[in-house]
């Protein structure tokens, strides 16, 4: 029979505000320091909901794109979300083009405090010497630090120069801007997440450090997870109809057998050519694939061909998304991805 597998939410929390405002350590008259309105915005629910773990009621986090079925990457923002990205003490976006609209919008509100997603990944340009200048904890780290600035700014440039618009989506090529799927990369975004909030807001920083702590022990889980499909499945054929879940796939140690140019031509919302399309069901048809990965927030004639030829040849397809389920957690929307791909292949 064919399967698909598509994932369900988990924990309960609630999607567009996950934390409210609190007042803790405020006296009658309140304070400037004790979180007391303190607004942090994200460019999707995955952030919000990292963003909120962290400071719990210490502060109001907001999702700028919420539903489970928007795509970002064509998403435009509303008179709303530019007053809401205004009124933010902190703002988190994902990066690398894949969420230009809250560029634009923190760029036109003058945020002071943005923390950029994709600086973490060993990917993405410029990454090692960011790390070297964010993360250091030797006597250099100071020095490091400025290395780290200079070689972002050079990031930025090169990113900007290898840069081409697709409809809104200022793609940067060779980069898969999906980074949230990599529990190691989100690890380190925890990291910078913590350390800044806990200067932002000192009164809750005992309590950030210790949630810190606990949501980077939950990652590291994940992490041994998908070591454990990987001790079982090493070297297993996935083919993606879109590059979402490309990272998760890789950390748990398949290999992509995607034929060339299918992924990229739907991700930028282009027809597949011909060609490619034929050999993505030649690989499908004649068993050269163990999992196909798809992505439930964009489709297309194409798309649709190759999940039929899937579950015709009785490949399993598991469906990713780019945004949480509603009433999901990071940790539990990424454990039940990495679950639903250690079945299909365990078969």
């Amino acid at each position: 029979m064919p399967r698909r597998l598509v994932l369900a939410s988990a924990l309960a929390v609630p999607a567009l505000v996950l934390a409210g405002c609190s007042t803790t350590g405020a006296d009658d008259a309140g304070g400037a320091d004790d979180g007391a309105g303190f607004s942090i915005v994200a460019s999707t629910s995955v952030y919000a909901s990292l963003a909120s773990e962290l400071v719990g009621d210490a502060a109001e986090v907001t999702a700028i794109v919420d539903s489970p079925t928007q795509d970002p990457h064509s998403y435009e923002a509303t008179t709303r979300d530019q007053l809401t990205v205004q009124q933010a003490d902190l703002v988190i976006l994902n990066g690398g083009g894949y969420d230009p609209f809250m560029d634009q919008l923190t760029e036109e509100a003058g945020t002071e405090h943005v923390v950029t997603a994709v600086e973490y990944s060993h990917d993405y340009p410029g990454a090692e010497e960011h790390a070297e200048g964010e993360h250091a904890a030797d006597e250099h780290a100071a020095d490091e630090h400025a290395e780290g600035e200079v070689a972002e700014g050079e990031a930025t440039e090169e990113a900007h120069e290898h840069d081409h618009e697709h409809e809104g989506h200022d793609h940067i090529e060779g980069f898969n801007e999906h980074i949230w799927y990599d529990p190691h990369t989100i690890a380190h975004l925890v990291e910078e997440l913590g350390a800044e909030l806990g200067e932002l807001l000192p009164d809750a920083a005992a309590d950030i450090q210790a949630a810190q702590e606990k949501l980077l022990a939950d990652i590291d889980g994940l992490e041994s997870a998908l070591d454990d499909v990987a001790a079982a499945h090493e070297g297993a054929h996935v083919f993606f109809t879109e590059p979402v879940g490309g990272y998760l796939a890789a950390a748990a140690g398949l290999e992509d057998a995607t034929a060339d140019g299918f992924a990229e031509a739907v991700e930028e919302g282009q027809d597949v050519a011909p060609a490619t399309l034929l050999a993505a069901l030649d690989a499908i048809e004649g068993g050269e694939i163990d999992v196909l990965i798809t992505n439930t927030q964009t489709a297309g004639a194409e798309t649709q061909r190759v999940i039929e030829a899937a579950e015709a040849a009785e490949v399993p397809v598991v469906e990713y998304a780019e945004t949480l389920p509603e009433g999901g957690s990071y940790v539990s929307w990424m454990s039940a991805n990495i679950e639903a791909l250690e079945q299909a292949l365990a078969g």
